[in-house]
């Protein structure tokens, strides 16, 4: 339950006669939190493989690009329950693991491949910590390093299962990225490689 929550409701009303009326309400919701945070994530979040030719792909099995680094950071006004995940810009364009993350799709509509993020040296407040991902909103909780736009990750110390409040959150994003095998796509042009994902942050 969140401690600030405003809640406006607007009816608006109708009447076609003297004798009848009818009425549907119009609700507007919000949440106002004592702290807000903001996440950055270094190098403007930009990630180039440059180009590939398409003869240095597998035909037959997904071809791995080389791993990246980015530095995820949230900064918060003061100590605050939150949960990352992210949203999925290409959804639906993933050749991979619905975890992963969309490379958009060729022309044709193939599948490019996808990306998984997952979450390396977490600190919280300075303080080594470890991260927890729930897949049911937040009912239960497991030790897992993933971001992704299927589950919530959230920040817990020592063995904890419960996430706690921090106001300075760091760690570093490993991509893992994978091109779909070449011979399901039609690559007689350039093909851009188009991943796109927002990290959002959730108030707990």
């Amino acid at each position: 339950m969140n401690a600030f929550a405003s809640r406006l409701i607007l009816t608006l009303l109708f009447a076609p006669s003297a004798f009848a009326a009818s009425s549907t309400d119009m609700t507007v919701k919000g949440v106002i939190v004592p702290n807000a945070c903001e996440p950055l994530i270094s190098g403007g979040g930009i990630v180039d493989f440059g180009k590939m030719s398409a003869k240095e792909l597998s035909a037959d099995q997904p071809t791995t690009l080389p791993g990246q680094t980015m530095q995820l950071s949230v900064r918060c006004e003061g100590p605050t329950f939150f949960t990352l995940n992210t949203i999925d810009n290409r959804a639906g364009s993933s050749a991979n693991h619905d975890d992963w993350h969309g490379l958009g799709m060729t022309p044709e509509g193939e599948k490019l491949g996808g990306s998984a993020f997952h979450l390396h040296t977490p600190m919280a407040d300075g303080v080594p910590a470890h991260t927890i991902t729930s897949t049911d909103g937040g009912a239960t909780w497991q030790v897992n390093s993933m971001l992704s736009h299927s589950m919530l990750t959230a920040v817990a110390m020592g063995d904890g299962l419960t996430p706690i409040a921090v106001s300075a959150f760091d760690a570093q994003i490993r991509l893992h990225t994978h091109i779909a095998p070449a011979s399901g796509l039609t690559l007689t042009d350039e093909v851009p490689v188009d991943g796109h994902a927002t990290v959002q942050v959730n108030y707990l």
